[in-house]
């Protein structure tokens, strides 16, 4: 008898646990207020399933961290070109939401193998804490990379077009509009966007180079800014740009080829050699073994 009446109370308090879970999750989600992405970048499609829980996540913890990790948090994403992606807030409430799902992943596998260890879970939390950060990494260093090669070809672009009478706002002005796609024409933009909102053409310079911190750019800026205050010739100044930037890029291609080879005697000792050797001596050594 007993046991049928608690059989009855559970079956009557499941559905309704079930109702209260629903209709908290509910309200937590009507707390919320929908994000405005009218004029931010698209979700990058392998966060979108996940982006509401950061959203949750942001909306609760962004008002209480620290400034000095805001500036951090926005700084890096600047350099990444995440800066219209994710807020810093919504950045550190992705590392947070992949933490707790790494470790949940990794508790839940380590359960159902039968070796359930608190090590699994911290590990499974450090790796989810850090994966944002290794991600806005790689994609700040390639970023970085792309801005170094296609700033020759910009440089071009500007040199033919202050050549040809125009300044610099106006030269830059025509790259974006002839030049190719590229990180370089994005900043390019946001250049021309400073220069019409009220800002001066030295300090949009000047702010494009703090926003990207690469000596390549900090040298272009440099230059343009002195020639223009000394009267030089902005033409010639931006040749020469052009000219050293590529002299650059060519001796970094030489110093790549020049480690090749050192960068190659670990693979050729540790694997192609035993293998090598594997399959050149083990017939020799068996019909050795065969004669004697």
């Amino acid at each position: 008898m007993n046991l049928e009446f608690y059989k009855y109370w559970v079956l009557i308090l499941i559905p309704i646990s079930l109702v209260l879970l629903y209709t908290s999750i509910r309200g937590i989600k009507n707390e919320i207020p929908e994000e405005e992405r009218e004029y931010l970048d698209p979700v990058p499609r392998r966060l979108r399933k996940i982006w509401p829980l950061v959203n949750l996540v942001s909306f609760y913890i962004g008002e209480r961290l620290p400034v000095e990790w805001l500036v951090r948090y926005q700084k890096s994403l600047v350099k990444a070109g995440l800066n219209y992606v994710m807020s810093p807030a919504q950045y550190f409430s992705l590392q947070l939401t992949s933490a707790t799902l790494m470790a949940s992943m990794a508790t839940f596998l380590s359960m159902m193998l039968g070796a359930y260890d608190y090590l699994y879970t911290v590990f499974g939390a450090a790796i989810g804490y850090v994966m944002p950060m290794m991600s806005v990494r790689d994609i700040r260093v390639k970023r970085q990379k792309d801005l170094v090669r296609s700033l020759p070809i910009y440089l071009d672009f500007l040199t033919l077009s202050t050549q040809a009478g125009l300044n610099i706002s106006g030269a830059i002005m025509q790259s974006v509009d002839k030049g190719p796609e590229s990180p370089m024409k994005v900043e390019f933009r946001k250049y021309l966007r400073d220069l019409r909102a009220g800002m001066s053409r030295d300090d949009g310079l000047r702010t494009m180079a703090e926003r990207l911190d690469i000596a390549e750019i900090n040298a272009f800026v440099s230059a343009v800014i002195q020639a223009e205050k000394t009267g030089a010739s902005v033409g010639n100044t931006l040749k020469i740009q052009s000219d050293q930037r590529r002299i650059e890029r060519f001796q970094k291609a030489e110093k790549l080829a020049m480690q090749a080879p050192v960068k190659l005697i670990f693979p050729l000792v540790v694997f192609i050699f035993p293998t090598t050797f594997i399959v050149i001596f083990f017939p020799i050594a068996m019909k050795l073994m065969e004669a004697l």
